[in-house]
């Protein structure tokens, strides 16, 4: 029986801890990577910590996000992290060369290493038979500066994966969306997903990286596939088979729990507004109106997804239903592939518009629908408003399934067309992203480094002790599935905040509710009380630095998502559960809230009395990991790690 590789990789790199489900372990980090939108903050909290250089074996910033250069915030942030890059010895990924996660999986990623990326689809690198854990900026400035990253133990699900899909209509996509319509966004909490079975061997390389980043959608910690001929191909094809090392997955009874796909018996399908798990057949759907299709980006955007697209399209013209269609390959690599095959080709000629590779459309950043229309995408979220559109109808799918609605401007079974003929891959040409990535400034030089600042970019707020009482307002009652682009937006208004915690503290919650800034700024601050799986979505922590500047101390929920419970713990902000679930309908906007003895869970209590004016005592508990309980006391991971445990020298 082989052993789970999950786990095998875990104990490898285990510097603290049981690997027993849900207890406190701590890993040793081998990567990190950042984003331009997660980026300047990360590398601010860094520097913080007072370390000459990056303490990982390979640190990379990329530049993908907050890629429109409208007036000067978004180039001045470019300009510090290539600086920044260079004086501390990270990478440095230019504008316009790729996805960071696709562009990781080209250049960076390894079997048997450790990857925290301040990313919530840096998972899509366990395709490479790697631990790839999405995270805060903070936890990735903690572990830039040498410290162990820390996470609850997780689970280990095998997925059996048996026989092979009916190409081309079936894709990868399509795995895992069955895998969401099964367990939803909330089914995958505390859990890496691990794939076996004799349907591997079938999948490609970027196949499988399409599961591992769509398995962030779960609200997984992370994908693992194995090491395998697959593998080797696709590193040799990089220029990089001396990075590869064989690891296999393991087998039954081996796994705390398992799913069984039979990838022959899988159809096409389509996530419905507005969640990725809101999963049904494309037969349920044929039909609806389109106004857009956008096809590549964030996920499904590797050669062989744009060319299933292209040939559809060869020789025809999107229906004049459309508005519009796009199509974002995910590195300057697919590019010039999909160039060099006649696909580029293909998809303008047929009128789809031609993005450069970044995130784009998916982030909001540009080709927003209109207004109380539908769009279809290969995107991996479609949260409410995180297009651009306040109304927005946002489908997910997969490529095939696109294809064949931008032939017809409308939802449509592509099992209907004739096969396809599809170019092949043209060979990879490394060279093409590589030369633009930047090397590390070798340490003698480095120092030399000026990083400018410009106006901005703001220092990261002062974390502040918790006191052992607070009496607090609640500002808002939210609902269930609160995203993080809820807290703090998509789009390129307020990403280009980012650097800005005052600035983008204002945007708030600005979907459901504009006056929640104003009010906690008449407040004084206040308490977020909400329902189950608070902040799904992405890493990003300024879904807690910004409540956190408004003065938000706790948020009392049913549920968190796991990235952004740490980041709330990691911001000083203290994640609450309703002991008993029915005291959340006692709450009301406005109510003034007294939680008492918060210092006693550095002690190791559990129970909390709260006191709600008006209504009476209910019980809050946690449920905090033994360091955390002192993080949350002392104010904050900075406060906690600089005043207890400083960074090694």
């Amino acid at each position: 029986m082989m052993a789970s590789l999950a786990r095998t990789i875990l104990e490898d790199h285990l510097e603290r801890g049981e690997l027993v489900p849900g207890q406190e372990i701590a890993l040793r980090v081998d990567q990190t990577l950042a984003q331009d939108a997660t980026g300047t903050m990360a590398c601010m909290q860094f520097e913080l910590f007072g370390v000459d250089r990056v303490q990982v074996e390979t640190a990379v910033v990329y530049v993908d996000h907050n890629i429109l250069q409208i007036d000067f915030k978004n180039p001045d942030d470019h300009r510090f992290l290539q600086a920044m890059a260079g004086r501390y010895g990270l990478w440095f990924s230019r504008p316009g060369n790729g996805i960071c996660h696709y562009v990781h999986c080209e250049r960076f990623a390894m079997p048997g290493k450790t990857l925290v990326g301040a990313d919530s689809h840096t998972t899509q690198s366990g395709s490479c038979g790697m631990i790839a854990i999405g995270a805060g900026g903070l936890d990735v400035a903690v572990c830039m500066a040498g410290h162990p990253f820390e996470l609850p133990c997780p689970k280990i699900v095998g997925v059996f994966l048996e026989n092979e899909l009916q190409r081309p209509w079936i894709q990868a996509k399509d795995v895992i969306l069955e895998l969401l319509r099964r367990r939803t966004v909330r089914g995958g909490r505390g859990a890496i997903f691990e794939f076996t079975g004799p349907g591997l061997s079938t999948l490609s390389y970027t196949e499988r990286g399409t599961i591992a980043n769509m398995i962030a959608e779960l609200g997984a910690t992370g994908a693992v596939f194995p090491a395998d001929d697959e593998t080797r191909s696709w590193l040799a094809e990089q220029g990089r088979e001396e990075d590869f090392t064989a690891l296999e997955t393991g087998d039954t009874g081996d796994f705390d729990e398992e799913e069984h796909i039979d990838l022959a018996a899988l159809v096409p399908l389509v996530a419905k507004p507005s969640s990725p798990g809101n999963v049904v057949p494309v037969d349920e759907l044929v039909g609806t109106e389109l106004t857009q299709v956008c096809i590549g980006s964030s996920v499904n955007s590797s050669y062989e997804d744009l060319a299933v697209c292209g040939a559809v399209l060869r020789g025809h013209e999107l229906s004049e239903k459309l508005v519009s269609a796009t199509a974002t390959p995910g590195s300057r690599q697919i590019l010039d592939q999909i160039t060099r095959s006649g696909t580029y080709v293909d998809l303008l000629m047929a009128g789809v518009r031609m993005l450069e590779p970044a995130c784009g459309p998916c982030v909001g950043m540009g080709q927003a629908p209109p207004s109380g229309s539908a769009s279809l995408r290969t995107f991996n979220r479609n949260f409410p408003g995180r297009s651009g559109t306040a109304d927005d109808q946002v489908y997910l799918c997969s490529p095939s399934v696109a294809a064949a609605s931008m032939l017809t401007g409308v939802i449509s079974d592509p099992r209907e067309l004739p096969a396809p003929e599809i170019p092949p891959r043209p060979e990879a040409r490394p060279e093409v992203v590589q030369r633009h990535i930047l090397e590390p400034v070798p340490a003698d030089e480095a120092a030399s480094i000026q990083i400018p600042r410009g106006p901005n970019i703001k220092p990261p707020p002062a974390q502040k002790a918790l006191p052992d009482e607070l009496k607090m307002r609640v500002l808002i009652v939210a609902p269930d599935d609160i995203s993080t682009g809820d807290l703090s937006p998509d789009g390129a208004t307020v990403m280009a905040y980012r650097s800005n915690v005052p600035a983008i503290a204002e945007f708030t919650f600005q979907h459901r509710d504009k006056e929640f800034p104003k009010r906690a700024h008449e407040w004084g601050g206040g308490f977020i009380v909400a329902g189950d799986n608070y902040g799904q979505g992405s890493s990003r922590e300024h879904a807690a630095l910004a409540p956190a500047q408004l003065g938000v101390r706790a948020v009392i929920a049913k549920g968190f998502a796991r990235i952004h419970r740490r980041n709330l713990i990691a911001q000083g902000i203290v994640p609450l559960l309703f002991q008993d679930q029915a005291d959340y309908d006692k709450a009301e906007l406005g109510q003034t809230w007294t939680i008492s003895r918060l210092h006693s869970i550095a002690e190791g209590e559990d129970e909390l009395e709260t006191e709600i004016e008006g209504v009476g005592t209910i019980t809050l508990t946690h449920d905090l990991l033994p360091r955390e309980r002192e993080i949350v006391v002392a104010g904050g991971l900075i406060r906690y790690l600089k005043e207890q445990q400083p960074a090694p020298a």
